[in-house]
Parts: C-alpha cells; sequence; structure tokens
C-alpha cells in the first residue's frame, strides 16, 4: 500500500543544479569574460596601486591572532594565567602543562 508523499518528505533541490541555475551560471560567465575583456586596461593600469594597497591590508587582517597587542603587563607585576615551559624540559623536547 502507497501512502501519499508530504511536500515536507522531498529534500530541497539545489538551484545550481536545476536548468535556471545552469543558465545564471552560463550568463555570468559570459558577462565576467566581456568585462575583463573591455576593462583590461583599467584593470591592469590599477594593479601597482592595489599591490601597494594589499601591504597595509594584510598587516591589518593577518596580524590578528598574534597575542593582546597594547595589553603587556610591567616587569614588576607577576604573570597571571600564563604558563609557560620550563626551560629544562623545553630542550628536552617536552613542555610541562
Amino acid at each position: 500500500m502507497k501512502h501519499p508523499t508530504s511536500p515536507q518528505s522531498n529534500p530541497p533541490r539545489n538551484l545550481w543544479r536545476t536548468r535556471y541555475g545552469i543558465g545564471l551560471m552560463v550568463m555570468g560567465a559570459i558577462a565576467a569574460f566581456f568585462l575583463l575583456a573591455e576593462h583590461r586596461a583599467h584593470i591592469f593600469g590599477a594593479w601597482p596601486f592595489l599591490l601597494i594597497l594589499i601591504c597595509p591590508l594584510m598587516h591589518l587582517f593577518m596580524h590578528r591572532g598574534h597575542g593582546d597587542h597594547g595589553h603587556h603587563t610591567g616587569a614588576d607585576q607577576p604573570r597571571t594565567g600564563v604558563h609557560e615551559p620550563d626551560q629544562a624540559n623545553q630542550e628536552n623536547g617536552h613542555e610541562s602543562r
């Protein structure tokens, strides 16, 4: 005996595998080709400036995880919550935890 299927039992289809999704990808590829072909001189003319702009942006975004910049403790204050490996254990390749 077959039970009627509910609309929720069918998984939603991926847009990019439908006829409309493939059409959008083809139109996007054609638009990207003509955009690059027509504006190649503008893109290559701005290339040196973009390289110079990339340097400070990379510095800002890539140094984000290096620690607490500006929140250093003074030499006279004890370091709390920071666990550093012993010198003897570090030479042996072991870290104390």
